[in-house]
């Protein structure tokens, strides 16, 4: 199934609003942080994992997503919650630690959560496989409709978790995707280094699953084989891996220059998103006013939500013994 025009635009909205708000977020982040950089200054201390480049993965699943699925993303979570609907303003503020945010500042940018559109991450890695497959599970056994989508990262295909999990998938049938974004690098080392498979969508067989591998970080092709994985899911099919080859623009944090990477893998790196939009425009789904009417409107939904966070109050330290189980 191809997408529509709006299925496209919708896309291409969702992939644009997550590369202004790392753009933001990075701006922040770096603030206090020079001449010398220092993790732990400026308003945003500690790790910050970005989505530059891996934009259309999440965009290219949660177009098919409705209200009653659920969507889990790992470390590095932000293209994923964009695209899931999670309120923009809420979420900055969660990166700042306001009492705003999602979790009143407790979870920080790697721990995102939001019950009003099923969506959480999780800084452990492959960590969304279990909670993710749990939600798939309690559908089908309540006889309630939905399926659930875990995003992880390629480096996360050799943790236990991945394989323990996908046989449970395969053993009941549960309507349950895994969304590999292979960037070919967990933290600095490379694939080919770590896993002894070069698809770990062919590790789907395994488990009595399907599996399918998508070239190219191109949003139309990961919208039709998403839409297959889907279609699956809900139909009593069973689960899906879904590995999406992507490209990590930035380093593995924001700090890390990436000097591991071979120059010339470096440069062959290509962007996905003005990729996209010249497309848009070439096979004239848009118009460059209409393209530009809404960049702008997005760049002002990025610029309030970023004023919400910086403006919203810290909160109280005492709050920190709330929300405890003993």
């Amino acid at each position: 199934m191809k997408p529509t025009r709006d299925q496209r635009l919708w896309m291409y909205e969702a992939m644009y609003r997550s590369r202004r708000l790392d753009d933001a977020v990075l701006a922040a982040y770096m603030e206090g942080k020079t001449p010398v950089f220092h993790m732990g200054k400026g308003p945003l201390p500690g790790e910050m994992h970005q989505s530059f480049g891996q934009e259309p993965c999440a965009a290219g699943v949660c177009v098919h997503l409705g209200k009653d699925d659920a969507v889990g993303a790992g470390h590095r979570p932000h293209h994923v919650a964009v695209a899931r609907g999670v309120d923009l303003k809420k979420m900055v503020a969660e990166l700042f630690g306001k009492k705003t945010g999602l979790s009143g500042g407790r979870g920080g940018h790697m721990h995102l959560y939001s019950a009003e559109v099923n969506f959480f991450s999780s800084g452990i890695i492959a960590e969304g496989m279990g909670p993710g497959a749990g939600m798939a599970l309690a559908r089908k056994m309540q006889g309630k409709p939905g399926i659930a989508v875990a995003y992880i990262g390629d480096g996360a295909a050799n943790q236990g978790a991945f394989h323990e999990v996908l046989n449970m998938v395969g053993l009941w049938k549960l309507p349950f995707i895994c969304v590999i974004e292979d960037n070919k690098y967990g933290v600095s080392v490379h694939k080919k280094d770590s896993t002894a498979i070069d698809r770990n969508s062919d590790r789907a067989a395994a488990y009595g699953i399907a599996g399918e591998f998508v070239s190219g970080n191109d949003p139309d092709l990961i919208f039709e084989a998403a839409g297959r994985a889907v279609q699956r899911a809900r139909s009593g099919q069973g689960g899906s891996i879904l590995e999406l080859e992507t490209e990590r623009l930035h380093g593995h944090f924001i700090g890390d220059s990436g000097g591991y990477r071979p120059d010339a893998e470096r440069k062959a790196m290509k962007d996905p998103i003005p990729a996209y939009r010249d497309r848009l425009l070439a096979e004239k789904v848009s118009s460059v006013a209409e393209m530009t009417s809404l960049e702008a409107k997005v760049q002002g939904q990025v610029d309030e939500a970023m004023r919400f966070g910086r403006e919203s109050e810290y909160p109280d330290a005492t709050d920190a013994l709330k929300r405890l189980y003993a």
